[in-house]
């Protein structure tokens, strides 16, 4: 089993990448300038323009103080400079037979509500568990900070302070919404519940999966299923169409012949890795042959993370899809192959 250790260390390492054409930016002017408590009225001001009721901002904000552990956390990530690390080893250690086995057993706890869950988002089950699983290991861990004191804190350090503010914003609009105060736990930058979402991202997108009237994404694993569903059609997911599929190369392919000729407005490090967009049959005249069923039509990228004579895949609009929920090539990978894995 993939212990809670295991899984810090992993949102840890994957988290910022989503934000990483942001966290290299100077702190912002005038950050930390006021005190804690001068900033925070600040918020409850910002909070008040958004309707958000007194007695919900009072809640969230009445007895806060910075969290120090949270500003060296943020301080701490690291960057995006060098050659990235192989695929391989982080597959085989984060797709393994232990989160493969709960995956499975989650997939088949729930079976009897996921045909209605697949009709009405789109998306297939197998990619919803994986997600589920790579978040918080089916639920078993999903952060213990006090998500008002961490946002606070990252908002009030101000290296992204319109980002985490409005978090904190959001979550007040959670307690008006009727979430209890005290369950509000998460990531240190964040994030909570199984689908590990943002306060925004909640009040946007979690749902109601088994029918009781409630989004409940702390311990309802029907209604986590529902809200990944449902982010994954927000964010453009092509229903009938894989994620990617390994494929074989000729030889003497060189993938390097074909990089991409897009600009990523955001995580472009991450999208350069990929290649020039094609059909699957243009590929296959180019010596690519598809391991698994895809068709021919299918517009998809090359994708050979460890260099030649390795693995390769050949990635459709859903790849980006699940990039969208955590920009990273290791995560994305990692939830197709293991979503792959549950449904074999």
């Amino acid at each position: 089993m993939i212990s809670a250790v295991t899984f810090k260390s992993l949102r840890y390492w994957l988290f910022p990448i989503c934000f990483a054409a942001t966290q290299l930016l100077p702190t912002q002017a005038g950050a930390q300038q006021e005190s804690f408590s001068a900033y925070l009225r600040i918020v409850a001001a910002h909070a008040r323009n958004a309707s958000v009721s007194a007695a919900a901002s009072a809640s969230v904000l009445e007895g806060l103080t910075p969290n120090q552990r949270v500003i060296e956390l943020d301080n701490a990530q690291p960057g995006s400079s060098g050659m990235p690390p192989p695929l391989a080893p982080y597959i085989a250690q984060h797709v393994d037979s232990s989160i493969i086995g709960r995956g499975r057993a989650q997939y088949a706890s729930l079976s009897s509500l996921l045909p209605g869950i697949e009709r009405r988002f789109g998306v297939p089950g197998p990619i919803l568990f994986a997600i589920w699983g790579h978040e918080t290991n089916y639920g078993s861990y999903t952060g213990d900070f006090d998500l008002a004191r961490s946002l606070a804190t990252l908002a009030w350090e101000g290296r992204r302070r319109d980002l985490f503010e409005g978090e904190l914003i959001a979550l007040m609009k959670m307690v008006d919404r009727g979430i209890p105060r005290e369950r509000l736990k998460g990531s240190w930058a964040g994030a909570f519940g199984y689908p590990q979402f943002l306060p925004s991202v909640y009040l946007r997108l979690a749902v109601d999966g088994d029918g009781d009237g409630r989004s409940d994404v702390f311990s309802s694993p029907a209604d986590t299923i529902a809200s990944i569903a449902n982010y994954f059609r927000d964010a453009g997911w092509r229903p009938g169409q894989p994620w990617g599929v390994r494929a074989a190369l000729s030889s003497g392919f060189d993938v390097n012949a074909y990089p991409t000729k897009l600009a990523a407005p955001t995580c472009g490090k991450v999208h350069a890795r990929h290649s020039q967009w094609k059909t699957v049959s243009e590929w296959r005249a180019l010596g690519v042959s598809p391991l698994a069923p895809i068709g021919d039509q299918v517009l998809a990228s090359l994708f050979q993370p460890d260099g030649p004579g390795t693995p390769a895949y050949l990635l459709t609009g859903n790849y980006r899809v699940i990039l969208q929920y955590n920009c990273s090539n290791y995560y994305a990978m990692s939830v197709g192959l293991l979503a792959d894995a549950i449904a074999r």
